[in-house]
């Protein structure tokens, strides 16, 4: 991974990390989850429309070749995920969400394998190895309402299952569009089954409060739209399965930021299995580049 591409993915997963509490912050504050995930979408499907219109931009339309593949990719990684995750927040804390989530590098890593034919290095297996133990750890340490296998952590499963199968397949789409073009036709493609969640949608916005107001805005203009196209940016210049190995220090700022706003306390345990996700990353970027360096 080279130093844009590590920057890209690192300022990406900065912004998701801060996602897990601002979803449970609204979900607090009056949102229910149908009308949150379509109220974060319809915002970022605003701003790329927005974008696609000023002056001097180019933005063409998919090709018809690719249209159907465009839409599959849209369902899966915006309708299925982010419907999992939201509705997963009702009964699974941020830190946990964020700790299930941060298991999609080893989905990511063996569906690239067969998709992309995109074999780990020898360092690259370890440290996804290692990467997954922190998580383990990180699940273990968790306060709050922790983790269990219940409907929830289920749906956070299925979300992440389907995260994975979009970052592999997203790559396949890079080298024909640009990476805000290409994040505009899954956002709108995504959002268009979002729209059964509609009816009541006025009285929930009417009842919500500020912060759930606020948050809602943040989750759909940043984490929505604008870490998505940093990170199709970071995804069209390095492999998928490395480039996704990122998301094993999620968990970190997913606890910290919900440790200030939410009050969810980390553990001692949590501490150290962040340590050990952060240790997994820096270990594959560190040798893989002393191993391109030889070469």
């Amino acid at each position: 991974m080279n130093k844009k591409t590590f920057i890209l993915a690192f300022m990406t997963i900065i912004i998701w990390g801060s996602t897990f509490a601002a979803i449970r912050a609204s979900l607090h504050g009056g949102y229910s989850s149908g009308h949150l995930v379509l109220t974060r979408f319809l915002i970022a499907s605003g701003a790329f429309a927005l974008y696609a219109l000023l002056p001097g931009t180019k933005f063409g339309l998919p090709k018809k070749e690719d249209l159907i593949k465009i839409l599959v990719l849209g369902w899966i990684g915006i309708t299925v995920y982010h419907t999992g995750i939201t509705f997963g927040e009702q009964t699974v804390g941020a830190g946990a969400t964020a700790m299930i989530v941060a298991s999609a590098p080893i989905f990511t890593a063996i569906i690239a394998i067969f998709a992309l034919n995109e074999y780990p290095s020898f360092f690259g297996w370890i440290g996804l190895g290692i990467g997954f133990i922190g998580i383990f750890l990180i699940t273990l340490g968790t306060t709050g309402s922790g983790f269990s296998l219940s409907s929830g952590a289920l749906l956070i499963v299925i979300a992440t299952i389907a995260t994975s199968i979009f970052f592999v397949f997203q790559k396949t789409l890079l080298p024909k569009y640009r990476p805000v073009e290409l994040t505009a036709y899954f956002t709108w493609a995504g959002t268009l089954p979002l729209l059964i969640f509609s009816p009541g949608l006025f009285d929930t916005i009417q009842g919500a409060t500020l912060e759930a107001h606020l948050a809602a805005i943040y989750v759909g203009v940043f984490p929505a739209a604008i870490a998505y196209v940093l990170w199709a940016v970071a995804l069209s210049s390095g492999k998928a399965g490395a480039v996704t190995s990122m998301m094993y220090i999620e968990p970190v700022f997913a606890i910290l930021v919900a440790w200030v706003w939410l009050k969810e306390l980390p553990s001692l345990l949590s501490v150290a299995g962040g340590v050990i996700a952060i240790s997994s990353v820096l270990l594959v970027n560190i040798f893989e580049r002393r191993r391109r360096t030889a070469n």
